[in-house]
C-alpha cells in the first residue's frame, strides 16, 4: 500500500512539474513557486505538500520546449544572450558573469538577464552607469557570500526591446571565491562561445 501511495505521489509531482513548465513556457511566468502553485490549483491539488523541485520543473521545461517550441525558442534564447553579451562588454572593467536562465537555456521571451559584476566600491558601478548615460532603477539583491546571506546593490536596465537586465554588484573577494562553475556562471568569452553555436 505504501509503495502504491508513493507511486501516486511521484506521478502527481511529475504532472505538476509538466503543468508548471507549460505555464512558464506559454505564459512567460518566471517565478517557479508561483508556477508550481498555479499548476497545483489547475490540477486540483492545491493542498499538496509534494510540489516538484525547481530542477524537476527545469527538466519538464526543457522537454516542453524541445517538443513544442523547438523552432521559436532557440531564436529567443539567442536574442537574450546577444543582449546580455552587449551589456557585459559595456561592463567589462567589472569582470561580468552571466548567470540564471539566460545562461542555462531555460529562459523564455519574458525572462530577465542576470549579470554579476565585481567591485569593492559599489559606488564605482553606479558612477559608471551614470557617466555612460545608462538609465536604470536601483535596488538590492539577496545573495549568499561566504556562507552568509547578504543584501548587495543591484541596478536594473531596461533595453529598447523591453528586456530587463539586472546587474548585481558583488565584492572582489566573491570573484575569487571559487564558487563559480561554468554551467552557472559565464564570462564574456564563454558567452561569445555559446553564441557561436
Amino acid at each position: 500500500m505504501a509503495r502504491e501511495h508513493q507511486t501516486r505521489r511521484d506521478l502527481m509531482r511529475e504532472q505538476l512539474a509538466q503543468q508548471a513548465a507549460k505555464l512558464m513556457a506559454e505564459n512567460g511566468i518566471t517565478d517557479y513557486a508561483f508556477a508550481k502553485r498555479k499548476a497545483a490549483r489547475q490540477l486540483g491539488a492545491s493542498g499538496t505538500q509534494h510540489l516538484p523541485s525547481n530542477h524537476e520543473v527545469d527538466v519538464a521545461l526543457q522537454s516542453y520546449r524541445a517538443l513544442f517550441q523547438r523552432d521559436s525558442h532557440p531564436n529567443i534564447l539567442h536574442q537574450l544572450r546577444q543582449e546580455a553579451l552587449g551589456k557585459m562588454r559595456v561592463l567589462a572593467k567589472f569582470h561580468p558573469y552571466l548567470t540564471g536562465s539566460v545562461l542555462t537555456g531555460m529562459a523564455g521571451k519574458e525572462s530577465d538577464i542576470n549579470i554579476m559584476v565585481f567591485s569593492d566600491d559599489a559606488k564605482a558601478v553606479l558612477l559608471f552607469l551614470l557617466k555612460n548615460n545608462l538609465e536604470f532603477d536601483d535596488g538590492e539583491w539577496s545573495v549568499r557570500i561566504n556562507g552568509h546571506d547578504e543584501l548587495v546593490p543591484s541596478y536594473t536596465l531596461t533595453g529598447e526591446s523591453g528586456i530587463q537586465t539586472h546587474i548585481i554588484v558583488l565584492p572582489e573577494s566573491a570573484r575569487h571565491s571559487g564558487s563559480r562553475h561554468s554551467d552557472t556562471h559565464a564570462d564574456i568569452q564563454a558567452v561569445e562561445t555559446l553564441l557561436a553555436f
